[in-house]
């Protein structure tokens, strides 16, 4: 037996969570103008997604022609505190010089406890979220493994802690890499210790002069986290729907943000406000990823 599903909506990101530490496999929904469908079962199946030509503002509604910071249009992406250099650039917030472009979201957003933490994705890398975004932020970036260290009392000083750390390890993801395989299991604590001890001196500028209740090194464990991959493509072919608007293929895994096809690989983070239909045909035995 088969059933069918068909959903049309504006896309979202993938929201993700995974069961517990003991069992960290990811589960993945999909988010369609507030329709969900849950998509580990789907996992093996033939999909299809279809961009109907139409973009809407996720913050206004606006129709947009271009959809800017993932999911805006172009006034909002001008206006918006979420949409500002800062973002991007944690280390030149301006909320102490009172620019914020929002004071309220400022406050909730980014006057908030961060974590610097290392993550192994297509490798190692240094990283910041807000504490209460553990482990979502390593779930979208694809992170096999985890590790917070350090809890700083802002978004700015976090920031700084991961330009110093930079230096030293990658902060960006390699998506190709990514997509291509599992990466291999790193001693996390082990690779923590080696760069603070290469960082020091750098920490130490940065860090001197600050109260103890900015800060707090972290003694904790990585933790594991793994994804729905049946099979990894030989060759990364990256599909954009503003050129091709039908992908349509076998579902063979899901990592990050991405769905992984046979034929193709898309970000849905990427597309997000885009109006697209959704359509499969799953077996009603549910998969075992």
């Amino acid at each position: 037996m088969q059933s069918p599903h068909l959903l049309t909506g504006h896309l979202a990101k993938l929201t993700t969570h995974i069961e517990s530490v003991v069992n960290p496999q990811v589960q993945y929904t999909l988010n369609l103008g507030g329709q969900e469908l849950h998509l580990n079962p789907l996992i093996g199946q033939t999909i299809r997604l279809e961009h109907l030509g139409q973009i809407n503002c996720s913050h206004c509604g606006r129709k947009t022609k271009k959809s800017y910071s993932q999911g805006f249009c172009f006034p909002c992406m001008q206006k918006l505190p979420q949409c500002d250099l800062c973002i991007m650039s944690p280390e030149r917030c301006h909320f102490d010089a009172g620019t914020c472009r929002d004071e309220a979201w400022g406050k909730a957003f980014c006057m908030q406890p961060h974590i610097v933490y290392l993550a192994n994705s297509s490798g190692l890398k240094v990283g910041i979220t807000r504490l209460n975004q553990m482990p979502t932020r390593w779930l979208d970036q694809g992170a096999s493994q985890a590790m917070p260290i350090m809890q700083v009392a802002t978004r700015k000083l976090s920031g700084k802690v991961e330009t110093v750390l930079k230096q030293y390890v990658a902060d960006k993801t390699n998506w190709r890499k990514l997509l291509k395989s599992d990466a291999p299991s790193i001693n996390m604590a082990q690779a923590a210790d080696l760069l603070l001890n290469e960082s020091e001196a750098d920490l130490e500028a940065l860090l001197g002069g600050l109260n103890h209740t900015d800060y707090q090194w972290l003694d904790t464990v990585a933790i594991s986290m793994r994804y729905p991959v049946l099979e990894y493509p030989e060759k990364i072919n990256s599909h954009n729907l503003d050129k091709e608007p039908v992908l349509e293929g076998r579902l063979m895994g899901i990592k990050g943000q991405y769905l992984i096809f046979d034929n193709a690989v898309i970000n849905v983070r990427k597309h997000s406000s885009y109006l697209v239909q959704f359509s499969s045909w799953i077996k009603t035995l549910k998969s075992s990823i």
